[in-house]
């Protein structure tokens, strides 16, 4: 393991050399600092030595920056405000004002809640930044309880040891189909009269509660389904529908804004239901930026 680099100088010597750059005077510095000037001149003294350069030309009559004291005096000035700032910053923080979160969401959350309350949250709090992250459900949960994400928005199965979660969405899933299939004009389907129609879906370890509530409202209707298809993420299966490969599932808030060359139609009789939940993790203490976030998304779902 490397050795902690030591520092030849301590914070205290950067502060008065940049009051005595500051007024260029000794007097007056010390006077400003309330220190004794010899003690000022011994701290600029040592701090030269340490540097091994002089950063000032001193004279009877006046005392100047040398050509290192100016390099010196422009790198101190931003970092010194840095560390001024930092009780600031400290308090923003504890009061969730700035900060940064990691969040996971699905393609039902992007197409429903979650754009509204990102936009919410940013007016908010501005000073806190989202990271997004695509991903399944099975791999939000594991995200979450390994903490490499603050909360995430998926499709539980069941209750999830180790999270918590607020219900967002609840719907019935409708068709999507190609805008030239048979049925296309249909105002509403059942799931019988797709039994030659061919399905995309995704894979089923990427959320088994669902896929398995397909298979269901299948075995309902008395159909086996073709499945042509399985492919993730969503936006990939909504790509293989409008190439004409089969139909797919969706959730009426996905379906509000479609490409021409495809549709969406409510199903009559069994259909799989899709459950859209924000989780974040149980057992650990919830830090500010994300009590903010969650905040606002409990709000959407009120």
């Amino acid at each position: 393991m490397p050795r902690e680099y030591q520092y030849p100088y301590e914070l205290r010597h950067l502060v008065y050399f940049r009051e005595v750059a500051r007024q260029l005077h000794f007097r007056k510095a010390a006077e400003t600092l309330s220190v004794a000037q010899p003690a000022l001149s011994r701290q600029i003294a040592q701090l030269e030595q340490a540097l091994g350069v002089p950063l000032f030309v001193r004279s009877r009559r006046k005392v100047e920056l040398s050509p290192a004291g100016h390099l010196l005096q422009e790198r101190l000035d931003p970092l010194l405000r840095a560390l001024a700032n930092i009780p600031n910053e400290m308090r923003a923080m504890a009061e969730g004002q700035v900060g940064h979160i990691r969040i996971g969401f699905t393609g039902l959350a992007m197409a429903s809640v979650l754009p509204g309350i990102l936009r919410e949250f940013h007016r908010r709090h501005p000073g806190i930044r989202v990271e997004l992250n695509e991903s399944p459900t099975s791999a939000q949960v594991a995200a979450l309880l390994s903490g490499e994400i603050a909360c995430g928005f998926f499709h539980p199965d069941a209750s999830t040891p180790g999270l918590q979660t607020q219900v967002l969405l609840h719907e019935k899933n409708g068709i999507l189909l190609p805008s030239d299939h048979p049925l296309a004009g249909r105002p509403t389907l059942r799931l019988k009269e797709l039994a030659d129609t061919p399905f995309v879906l995704f894979p089923r370890s990427h959320n088994p509660g669902f896929y398995d509530r397909v298979l269901a409202a299948f075995a309902k209707s008395g159909v086996s389904p073709r499945i042509a298809e399985e492919v993730w993420p969503r936006a990939n299966g909504v790509g293989l529908v409008r190439a004409g490969l089969g139909a797919t599932f969706m959730a009426p808030s996905e379906a509000r804004q479609l490409p021409a060359d495809i549709v969406f139609r409510p199903l009559a009789g069994p259909a799989p239901e899709s459950r859209l939940v924000v989780g974040w993790p149980a057992d650990k203490e919830c830090p500010p930026a994300l009590q903010a976030f969650l905040e606002v998304a409990k709000a959407a779902a009120a």
